[in-house]
């Protein structure tokens, strides 16, 4: 095993990581936590039924604050459904119900309003945008999405996205032979073989990951790069067996391979051909890759 091979699994293994496994990621995850991880919400009486259900579900917080708990819970509650497209949020009733200042509140508001979900207007207040007004790219939104009401449909919208995405970096970094990123390809792919052989899920994730990524940045398409986030997001919260990398297996390790030779090789027809397979690893996939028209 290489060094990087072994710093990266030691490393996975000691982190403490808000990924799951595949079979977990299936599961609606709003179940209880402690309470201090939580933001404090006390037990309201007579009060809106709807703001009030946040209460009783985790806020995913992974180690955020105050401000980045209350983002979370309000963003899943939005993207949930449990707070409709033109209701008002009152500020005031925001930071009673949580138990957290104006500041938090506010702040926390802000970055809805950046990620399309919520609007500001003087004399209207805030209000819940439609999902039409949504920046549905933005990986907050693909996780909450993700484990909500409407997961399935952000996984197969996520592998369409994929199919259309990736084959073409794939050709694109075939064109751009450099030998430290070509190497770091290979580490990776080294890193996921023993990870799969150890049953190390966690750290064969997060190889796959950083392949997809660098695969993506050295195609060398600057607007190809900066969805390299979204396949990252894609990769943690697909949790089915929807493309190739999400559960280790031989087949898809071999298609990683087999990437790697056909970059090294020069042959962005052949890299372009291993990833469409690596995509469809799955029989699954099917029903998300698009069908050939019929004339």
């Amino acid at each position: 095993m290489s060094t990087l091979a072994h710093t990266m699994m030691t490393a996975a293994r000691s982190a403490d990581s808000g990924l799951a496994s595949p079979g977990e990621l299936d599961r609606y995850p709003y179940a209880e936590a402690p309470a201090v991880d939580r933001v404090g919400v006390p037990v309201w009486d007579g009060g809106d039924p709807e703001l009030g259900r946040v209460g009783r579900r985790a806020a995913g917080s992974r180690g955020r604050g105050l401000h980045g708990q209350l983002v979370q819970q309000l963003g899943q509650m939005i993207v949930s459904g449990d707070l409709g497209a033109d209701r008002p949020l009152v500020p005031e009733e925001i930071g009673q119900r949580f138990e957290v200042s104006r500041t938090v509140v506010r702040e926390s508001l802000r970055v809805l309003e950046a990620k399309g979900l919520v609007s500001a207007r003087p004399n209207v207040g805030t209000r819940v945008r439609p999902v039409s007004d949504w920046n549905l790219l933005d990986p907050d939104i693909i996780e909450w999405r993700a484990f909500g009401p409407q997961r399935d449909d952000q996984r197969r919208e996520l592998s369409e996205l994929r199919w259309t995405i990736e084959p073409l970096a794939a050709r694109l970094a075939a064109g751009h032979g450099r030998e430290d990123v070509q190497q770091r390809l290979a580490d990776m792919v080294e890193i996921m073989g023993h990870a799969m052989a150890q049953g190390d899920a966690l750290t064969f994730s997060r190889a796959d990951s950083e392949f997809h990524s660098l695969l993506i940045q050295v195609a060398s398409n600057r607007m190809l790069e900066h969805l390299s986030g979204i396949v990252s997001a894609a990769l943690q919260v697909s949790g089915g067996p929807v493309t190739g990398c999400d559960r280790p297996n031989e087949a898809s390790l071999g298609h990683h391979g087999r990437i790697c030779d056909a970059l090294a090789a020069g042959d962005g027809a052949a890299a372009e051909a291993a990833m469409r397979q690596l995509l469809m690893v799955h029989p699954e996939v099917e029903r998300v890759v698009p069908a050939p028209r019929e004339h």
